[in-house]
């Protein structure tokens, strides 16, 4: 069920009415195709269990481990280049009526074309810069340029025990 609604999301259908249709128009090839015999396709409110009750940290962490092995012996990593989005549609009200998005911050790869870890934060839990620092932590830096703009520049983020350091 993830990967039918990755599919629907990869298909401009990212919502989870919009992943009920995929599911419905595309159950007889996916069940072709992966070898399962799905009667009835998802509903949306059955999407909707799905992605309350994904751990999302593990999922990212399945996917950065699953895209280090398809680098494998390509080009090495010689520049990260770190950005952050507020995913659309994503907006809601915390307990004092303040606003909540969810945002993600990710680091790509130029040469390979690939974003190769990312991170999904709560504005109202956190902030970009955690975020990045989170995300920076789980990746091997030696000898990487890692590029990302004004926002991370701030002397408190270059003081951690990290050998990190601003260019000019």
């Amino acid at each position: 069920m993830l990967l039918v609604a990755i599919l629907a999301i990869l298909s401009n259908q990212g919502s989870l009415l919009g992943m009920e249709r995929f599911a419905k128009r595309h159950r007889k090839t996916l069940n072709e195709l992966l070898g399962t015999h799905v009667a009835k396709p998802p509903s949306d409110s059955t999407f909707r269990l799905l992605v309350a009750q994904l751990d999302v940290e593990g999922f990212e962490k399945l996917l950065q481990d699953w895209m280090s092995t398809q680098i494998g012996d390509a080009e090495p990593v010689d520049t990260l280049v770190c950005d952050g989005k507020t995913l659309r549609g994503s907006i809601d009200e915390t307990a004092s009526g303040a606003a909540r998005f969810i945002a993600q911050v990710s680091l790509y790869s130029n040469n390979l074309g690939v974003a190769i870890a990312q991170s999904t934060y709560a504005t109202d839990a956190g902030g970009e810069i955690a975020a990045l620092r989170k995300l920076l932590d789980r990746v091997e830096l030696e000898g990487l340029l890692v590029q990302a703009d004004a926002l991370h520049t701030n002397r408190p983020f270059f003081s951690t025990s990290r050998s990190v350091k601003p260019t000019s």
